[in-house]
Protein backbone atom coordinates (compact mmCIF):
# COMPACT_ATOMS: atom_id res chain seq x y z
CA UNK A 1 0.00 0.00 0.00
CA UNK A 2 1.26 3.86 -1.01
CA UNK A 3 1.17 4.41 3.21
CA UNK A 4 4.34 2.23 3.73
CA UNK A 5 6.29 3.02 1.14
CA UNK A 6 9.74 4.32 2.20
CA UNK A 7 10.14 7.99 0.36
CA UNK A 8 13.54 9.67 1.75
CA UNK A 9 12.75 13.38 0.38
CA UNK A 10 15.05 16.70 0.45
CA UNK A 11 14.01 20.28 0.05
CA UNK A 12 16.40 23.00 -0.95
CA UNK A 13 16.24 26.62 -1.79
CA UNK A 14 18.81 28.91 -4.32
CA UNK A 15 19.49 31.82 -5.22
CA UNK A 16 19.91 34.11 -8.55
CA UNK A 17 22.95 35.62 -9.05
CA UNK A 18 23.96 38.73 -11.58
CA UNK A 19 27.02 38.97 -13.51
CA UNK A 20 28.61 42.17 -13.14
CA UNK A 21 31.65 40.78 -14.79
CA UNK A 22 29.75 38.77 -17.83
CA UNK A 23 30.49 35.02 -18.51
CA UNK A 24 30.05 35.13 -22.12
CA UNK A 25 31.49 31.98 -24.49
CA UNK A 26 32.38 28.49 -23.87
CA UNK A 27 35.56 26.99 -24.32
CA UNK A 28 34.14 23.06 -23.89
CA UNK A 29 30.36 22.72 -24.56
CA UNK A 30 30.06 19.82 -23.05
CA UNK A 31 31.75 20.06 -19.72
CA UNK A 32 30.61 24.23 -19.33
CA UNK A 33 34.32 25.65 -19.31
CA UNK A 34 33.91 29.32 -19.84
CA UNK A 35 36.96 31.30 -22.07
CA UNK A 36 36.69 33.55 -19.10
CA UNK A 37 36.51 33.93 -15.63
CA UNK A 38 33.23 35.82 -14.02
CA UNK A 39 32.18 38.13 -10.78
CA UNK A 40 28.50 38.31 -9.51
CA UNK A 41 26.48 39.28 -6.61
CA UNK A 42 24.01 36.56 -4.84
CA UNK A 43 20.53 37.72 -4.66
CA UNK A 44 18.27 37.50 -1.75
CA UNK A 45 15.96 34.64 -1.48
CA UNK A 46 13.24 36.78 -0.21
CA UNK A 47 12.51 38.21 -3.37
CA UNK A 48 13.90 35.51 -5.96
CA UNK A 49 14.40 31.66 -5.51
CA UNK A 50 14.16 28.40 -6.75
CA UNK A 51 12.68 25.97 -4.61
CA UNK A 52 13.70 22.29 -5.61
CA UNK A 53 12.21 19.04 -4.07
CA UNK A 54 13.63 15.69 -4.45
CA UNK A 55 12.53 12.33 -3.48
CA UNK A 56 13.85 8.65 -4.18
CA UNK A 57 12.37 5.40 -3.29
CA UNK A 58 12.41 1.47 -4.23
CA UNK A 59 9.23 1.75 -5.38
CA UNK A 60 9.35 4.28 -7.91
CA UNK A 61 9.77 3.01 -11.82
CA UNK A 62 11.33 5.97 -13.14
CA UNK A 63 12.81 9.27 -13.04
CA UNK A 64 10.53 12.38 -13.55
CA UNK A 65 10.64 16.51 -13.09
CA UNK A 66 7.85 18.78 -12.63
CA UNK A 67 8.74 22.25 -13.56
CA UNK A 68 6.28 24.82 -11.67
CA UNK A 69 3.50 21.56 -11.08
CA UNK A 70 3.69 21.07 -14.92
CA UNK A 71 5.49 17.48 -15.86
CA UNK A 72 8.95 17.82 -18.41
CA UNK A 73 11.03 15.94 -19.75
CA UNK A 74 13.84 14.37 -17.20
CA UNK A 75 16.06 13.25 -20.18
CA UNK A 76 17.01 16.90 -20.97
CA UNK A 77 20.94 16.27 -21.02
CA UNK A 78 22.31 18.90 -18.75
CA UNK A 79 19.70 17.21 -15.98
CA UNK A 80 21.44 14.38 -16.88
CA UNK A 81 24.88 14.98 -15.94
CA UNK A 82 23.65 16.69 -12.70
CA UNK A 83 22.56 13.68 -11.71
CA UNK A 84 25.22 11.19 -13.14
CA UNK A 85 27.85 13.62 -11.44
CA UNK A 86 26.03 13.49 -8.26
CA UNK A 87 25.28 9.55 -8.07
CA UNK A 88 29.27 9.42 -9.14
CA UNK A 89 30.36 11.19 -6.39
CA UNK A 90 27.98 9.25 -3.77
CA UNK A 91 29.16 6.43 -5.14
CA UNK A 92 33.23 7.20 -5.21
CA UNK A 93 32.43 8.60 -1.53
CA UNK A 94 30.89 5.10 -0.52
CA UNK A 95 33.54 2.85 -2.19
CA UNK A 96 36.01 4.94 0.60
CA UNK A 97 33.80 4.60 3.84
CA UNK A 98 32.58 1.44 5.32
CA UNK A 99 29.48 2.68 7.69
CA UNK A 100 26.61 3.94 6.27
CA UNK A 101 25.23 0.66 5.13
CA UNK A 102 22.13 2.20 5.54
CA UNK A 103 22.25 5.00 2.95
CA UNK A 104 19.77 5.57 0.26
CA UNK A 105 20.63 3.08 -3.38
CA UNK A 106 21.80 4.51 -6.23
CA UNK A 107 19.60 2.36 -8.23
CA UNK A 108 16.55 4.25 -7.02
CA UNK A 109 14.70 6.29 -8.67
CA UNK A 110 14.25 9.92 -8.37
CA UNK A 111 11.13 12.19 -8.58
CA UNK A 112 12.38 15.96 -8.75
CA UNK A 113 9.79 18.83 -8.48
CA UNK A 114 10.88 22.44 -8.79
CA UNK A 115 9.42 26.08 -8.89
CA UNK A 116 10.18 29.72 -8.82
CA UNK A 117 8.86 32.13 -7.28
CA UNK A 118 9.46 34.87 -9.90
CA UNK A 119 8.09 34.32 -13.54
CA UNK A 120 10.58 32.31 -15.77
CA UNK A 121 9.32 34.68 -18.39
CA UNK A 122 10.74 37.80 -16.96
CA UNK A 123 14.44 36.48 -17.78
CA UNK A 124 15.58 36.59 -14.03
CA UNK A 125 18.57 33.79 -14.87
CA UNK A 126 16.24 30.94 -13.64
CA UNK A 127 18.77 28.41 -15.12
CA UNK A 128 21.42 29.46 -12.52
CA UNK A 129 19.14 29.25 -9.48
CA UNK A 130 17.33 25.50 -10.85
CA UNK A 131 20.39 24.06 -11.37
CA UNK A 132 22.19 25.27 -8.10
CA UNK A 133 19.19 24.38 -5.93
CA UNK A 134 18.44 21.17 -8.00
CA UNK A 135 22.53 19.91 -7.24
CA UNK A 136 21.96 21.12 -3.66
CA UNK A 137 19.22 19.03 -3.23
CA UNK A 138 20.89 15.87 -4.89
CA UNK A 139 24.09 16.22 -2.96
CA UNK A 140 21.98 16.32 0.35
CA UNK A 141 19.54 13.05 -0.68
CA UNK A 142 22.63 10.72 -1.34
CA UNK A 143 24.93 12.25 1.21
CA UNK A 144 27.21 14.11 -0.85
CA UNK A 145 29.71 16.79 0.38
CA UNK A 146 32.54 18.66 -0.92
CA UNK A 147 33.06 20.93 -4.20
CA UNK A 148 29.47 20.97 -5.54
CA UNK A 149 30.03 24.27 -7.65
CA UNK A 150 31.92 21.83 -10.43
CA UNK A 151 28.88 19.82 -10.23
CA UNK A 152 25.82 23.07 -10.74
CA UNK A 153 28.48 24.19 -13.81
CA UNK A 154 27.84 21.42 -15.79
CA UNK A 155 23.93 22.37 -15.66
CA UNK A 156 24.22 25.72 -16.48
CA UNK A 157 27.72 27.76 -16.28
CA UNK A 158 26.44 30.81 -14.32
CA UNK A 159 24.58 28.20 -11.77
CA UNK A 160 27.81 27.65 -10.14
CA UNK A 161 28.06 31.20 -8.77
CA UNK A 162 24.51 30.44 -7.08
CA UNK A 163 26.18 27.88 -5.09
CA UNK A 164 27.27 30.99 -2.28
CA UNK A 165 25.93 33.85 -1.36
CA UNK A 166 27.15 37.67 -1.76
CA UNK A 167 29.78 38.08 -4.15
CA UNK A 168 31.23 34.92 -5.69
CA UNK A 169 33.98 34.58 -8.51
CA UNK A 170 33.71 31.59 -10.73
CA UNK A 171 37.28 31.19 -11.82
CA UNK A 172 38.03 30.03 -14.94
CA UNK A 173 40.53 27.41 -14.74
CA UNK A 174 43.05 25.57 -17.13
CA UNK A 175 42.72 21.62 -16.74
CA UNK A 176 40.88 20.71 -19.70
CA UNK A 177 38.91 18.47 -17.47
CA UNK A 178 37.47 21.41 -16.02
CA UNK A 179 38.14 20.41 -12.23
CA UNK A 180 39.91 23.75 -11.06
CA UNK A 181 36.80 25.57 -12.91
CA UNK A 182 34.94 26.21 -9.71
CA UNK A 183 33.13 29.03 -7.22
CA UNK A 184 34.97 30.83 -5.25
CA UNK A 185 33.51 33.76 -2.75
CA UNK A 186 34.89 37.00 -2.51
CA UNK A 187 32.89 37.89 0.60
CA UNK A 188 29.74 37.24 2.17
CA UNK A 189 26.66 39.01 1.65
CA UNK A 190 27.27 40.65 5.33
CA UNK A 191 30.33 42.64 3.57
CA UNK A 192 28.14 45.20 2.12
CA UNK A 193 24.81 45.46 4.08
CA UNK A 194 24.02 48.92 2.56
CA UNK A 195 24.54 47.54 -1.05
CA UNK A 196 20.80 47.26 -2.93
CA UNK A 197 19.21 45.96 -6.06
CA UNK A 198 16.68 47.07 -8.14
CA UNK A 199 15.22 44.75 -11.21
CA UNK A 200 13.51 46.72 -13.72
CA UNK A 201 11.24 44.28 -15.54
CA UNK A 202 10.63 45.79 -19.00
CA UNK A 203 7.68 45.19 -20.74
CA UNK A 204 9.02 42.01 -23.11
CA UNK A 205 9.01 39.01 -24.80
CA UNK A 206 10.89 35.55 -25.13
CA UNK A 207 14.65 36.69 -25.97
CA UNK A 208 15.35 35.89 -29.59
CA UNK A 209 18.86 34.44 -29.02
CA UNK A 210 19.28 31.91 -26.12
CA UNK A 211 22.65 32.30 -24.24
CA UNK A 212 23.88 29.17 -25.18
CA UNK A 213 23.50 29.55 -29.13
CA UNK A 214 24.22 33.07 -28.50
CA UNK A 215 27.22 32.74 -27.00
CA UNK A 216 28.63 30.00 -29.65
CA UNK A 217 27.93 32.43 -31.97
CA UNK A 218 30.05 34.99 -30.51
CA UNK A 219 33.13 32.54 -29.63
CA UNK A 220 32.85 31.77 -33.71
CA UNK A 221 32.73 35.04 -34.85
CA UNK A 222 33.41 37.93 -32.50
CA UNK A 223 37.12 38.98 -32.32
CA UNK A 224 35.85 41.64 -29.97
CA UNK A 225 35.21 38.67 -27.52
CA UNK A 226 38.25 37.48 -27.94
CA UNK A 227 40.13 40.28 -26.97
CA UNK A 228 37.57 40.97 -24.00
CA UNK A 229 38.43 37.17 -22.45
CA UNK A 230 42.01 37.30 -23.02
CA UNK A 231 43.30 41.23 -22.18
CA UNK A 232 40.03 42.91 -21.19
CA UNK A 233 38.66 40.73 -18.27
CA UNK A 234 41.92 39.82 -16.13
CA UNK A 235 42.56 43.10 -15.65
CA UNK A 236 38.87 43.89 -14.70
CA UNK A 237 38.46 40.86 -12.28
CA UNK A 238 41.01 42.30 -9.93
CA UNK A 239 39.81 45.51 -10.16
CA UNK A 240 36.34 44.46 -9.41
CA UNK A 241 37.64 42.50 -6.44
CA UNK A 242 39.39 45.20 -4.99
CA UNK A 243 36.35 47.80 -4.93
CA UNK A 244 33.61 45.22 -3.20
CA UNK A 245 36.90 44.80 -0.71
CA UNK A 246 37.10 48.59 -0.39
CA UNK A 247 33.36 48.70 -0.27
CA UNK A 248 33.85 51.33 -3.06
CA UNK A 249 30.52 51.94 -4.64
CA UNK A 250 31.94 54.79 -7.34
CA UNK A 251 34.67 51.96 -8.91
CA UNK A 252 32.35 49.33 -8.81
CA UNK A 253 29.24 51.11 -9.87
CA UNK A 254 31.23 52.27 -13.24
CA UNK A 255 32.88 49.25 -14.17
CA UNK A 256 29.58 47.17 -13.44
CA UNK A 257 28.11 49.26 -16.62
CA UNK A 258 31.17 49.55 -18.42
CA UNK A 259 31.49 45.56 -18.03
CA UNK A 260 27.99 45.07 -19.15
CA UNK A 261 28.42 47.50 -22.30
CA UNK A 262 30.78 45.33 -23.87
CA UNK A 263 29.58 42.26 -23.17
CA UNK A 264 26.52 44.05 -25.49
CA UNK A 265 29.10 45.49 -27.58
CA UNK A 266 30.48 41.57 -27.96
CA UNK A 267 27.17 40.85 -29.05
CA UNK A 268 27.23 43.61 -32.02
CA UNK A 269 30.24 42.44 -32.28
CA UNK A 270 28.86 38.61 -33.78
CA UNK A 271 28.21 37.93 -36.76
CA UNK A 272 25.17 38.02 -37.49
CA UNK A 273 24.73 40.54 -34.50
CA UNK A 274 22.64 39.66 -31.35
CA UNK A 275 20.59 42.15 -30.20
CA UNK A 276 19.65 41.88 -25.96
CA UNK A 277 18.79 45.82 -25.26
CA UNK A 278 15.55 46.67 -26.67
CA UNK A 279 14.30 50.91 -27.23
CA UNK A 280 13.32 50.77 -23.05
CA UNK A 281 16.39 49.57 -22.08
CA UNK A 282 18.90 52.50 -23.82
CA UNK A 283 16.21 54.27 -22.46
CA UNK A 284 17.09 53.10 -18.74
CA UNK A 285 20.79 53.56 -19.54
CA UNK A 286 20.31 57.27 -20.27
CA UNK A 287 18.28 57.99 -17.49
CA UNK A 288 20.65 56.12 -15.37
CA UNK A 289 23.49 58.46 -16.78
CA UNK A 290 21.45 61.68 -16.61
CA UNK A 291 21.04 60.55 -12.67
CA UNK A 292 24.56 60.47 -12.12
CA UNK A 293 25.80 63.27 -13.79
CA UNK A 294 23.24 65.73 -12.03
CA UNK A 295 24.88 64.38 -8.91
CA UNK A 296 27.55 64.84 -10.29
CA UNK A 297 29.14 60.84 -9.15
CA UNK A 298 27.97 57.40 -9.83
CA UNK A 299 24.70 56.87 -7.22
CA UNK A 300 23.30 54.04 -9.65
CA UNK A 301 24.86 51.56 -11.81
CA UNK A 302 23.03 48.89 -14.56
CA UNK A 303 23.84 45.68 -15.56
CA UNK A 304 21.67 43.60 -18.23
CA UNK A 305 22.44 40.11 -19.24
CA UNK A 306 21.20 38.25 -22.11
CA UNK A 307 17.48 39.80 -22.44
CA UNK A 308 16.43 43.68 -21.87
CA UNK A 309 15.56 43.98 -18.21
CA UNK A 310 18.00 46.20 -16.11
CA UNK A 311 19.57 45.35 -13.10
CA UNK A 312 20.69 48.49 -11.33
CA UNK A 313 22.73 48.48 -7.77
CA UNK A 314 23.01 51.89 -5.70
CA UNK A 315 23.27 51.71 -2.11
CA UNK A 316 20.27 52.08 0.42
CA UNK A 317 19.98 56.17 0.69
CA UNK A 318 19.84 56.17 -3.16
CA UNK A 319 16.60 53.71 -3.50
CA UNK A 320 14.16 56.11 -2.49
CA UNK A 321 14.75 58.52 -4.82
CA UNK A 322 15.96 56.39 -7.78
CA UNK A 323 12.54 54.84 -8.30
CA UNK A 324 10.76 57.69 -7.72
CA UNK A 325 12.72 59.38 -10.83
CA UNK A 326 11.73 55.56 -12.65
CA UNK A 327 8.24 56.18 -11.47
CA UNK A 328 8.12 59.11 -13.42
CA UNK A 329 9.45 58.28 -16.56
CA UNK A 330 8.05 55.14 -16.62
CA UNK A 331 4.99 55.69 -15.79
CA UNK A 332 2.87 52.84 -14.65
CA UNK A 333 0.54 51.51 -16.76
CA UNK A 334 -2.34 49.62 -14.10
CA UNK A 335 -1.11 48.31 -11.50
CA UNK A 336 0.04 51.06 -9.97
CA UNK A 337 -0.32 49.16 -6.29
CA UNK A 338 2.02 46.31 -7.27
CA UNK A 339 4.39 48.64 -9.57
CA UNK A 340 7.33 48.64 -6.61
CA UNK A 341 7.42 44.74 -5.29
CA UNK A 342 10.13 43.01 -3.07
CA UNK A 343 11.75 44.76 0.26
CA UNK A 344 9.74 48.27 1.29
CA UNK A 345 10.59 51.75 -0.58
CA UNK A 346 10.06 54.71 1.48
CA UNK A 347 7.94 57.81 -1.02
CA UNK A 348 10.12 60.64 -2.28
CA UNK A 349 9.39 64.01 -3.62
CA UNK A 350 11.48 65.18 -6.20
CA UNK A 351 13.11 68.85 -6.46
CA UNK A 352 12.46 70.41 -9.85
CA UNK A 353 15.93 71.10 -10.74
CA UNK A 354 15.93 66.99 -10.48
CA UNK A 355 13.12 66.71 -12.55
CA UNK A 356 14.02 68.84 -14.83
CA UNK A 357 17.53 67.91 -15.78
CA UNK A 358 16.73 63.66 -15.12
CA UNK A 359 13.26 62.81 -16.25
CA UNK A 360 12.75 63.39 -20.18
CA UNK A 361 9.90 62.59 -21.90
CA UNK A 362 7.62 60.24 -20.04
CA UNK A 363 7.40 56.30 -21.50
CA UNK A 364 4.04 54.93 -19.69
CA UNK A 365 3.95 51.44 -19.38
CA UNK A 366 7.39 50.48 -20.34
CA UNK A 367 8.60 49.25 -17.23
CA UNK A 368 6.20 46.73 -16.24
CA UNK A 369 7.19 46.60 -12.33
CA UNK A 370 10.51 47.18 -10.14
CA UNK A 371 11.54 44.41 -7.72
CA UNK A 372 13.84 45.80 -4.93
CA UNK A 373 16.03 43.35 -3.53
CA UNK A 374 19.52 43.20 -1.84
CA UNK A 375 22.71 40.60 -1.73
CA UNK A 376 21.62 37.44 0.17
CA UNK A 377 22.69 33.91 1.25
CA UNK A 378 23.49 30.71 -0.83
CA UNK A 379 21.50 27.59 -0.94
CA UNK A 380 19.34 26.64 2.00
CA UNK A 381 17.42 23.61 3.18
CA UNK A 382 13.96 23.53 4.64
CA UNK A 383 13.22 20.87 7.13
CA UNK A 384 10.04 21.09 7.92
CA UNK A 385 7.79 18.86 5.69
CA UNK A 386 4.92 20.67 4.75
CA UNK A 387 7.41 22.92 2.89
CA UNK A 388 8.39 19.78 0.26
CA UNK A 389 6.85 20.16 -2.97
CA UNK A 390 6.27 16.33 -3.11
CA UNK A 391 3.74 14.81 -0.69
CA UNK A 392 4.90 11.15 1.26
CA UNK A 393 3.93 9.32 -1.98
CA UNK A 394 6.37 11.20 -3.89
CA UNK A 395 3.92 13.04 -5.99
CA UNK A 396 3.36 16.63 -6.40
CA UNK A 397 1.41 18.02 -3.61
CA UNK A 398 -0.29 20.36 -5.76
CA UNK A 399 -0.52 21.53 -9.83
CA UNK A 400 0.14 24.99 -10.65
Amino acid sequence: ALSTMAVATVTCTAPVNIAVIKYWGKRDNDLILPINSSLSVTLHQDQLKTTTTAAASRDFTEDRLWLNGEEADVGHPRLQACLREVRRLARKRRGSSTEDTAALSLSYKVHIATENNFPTAAGLASSAAGYACLVSTLARLYGVEGELSEVARRGSGSACRSMMGGFVQWQRGERPDGRDSIAEQVAPETHWPELRVLVLVVSGEKKQVGSTAGMQTSVDTSPLLKHRAEVVVPERLALMVQHIRERDFEGFGKLTMQDSNQFHATCLDTFPPIFYLNDISRHIIALVHRFNAHHGCIKVAYTFDAGPNAVIFMLADTVAEFVEVVRRSFPPATNGDQFVRGLPVSSASLPEELLSAVVAEPVPGAVRYILHTKPGPGPQFLDDPSQHLLGADGLPRRTA
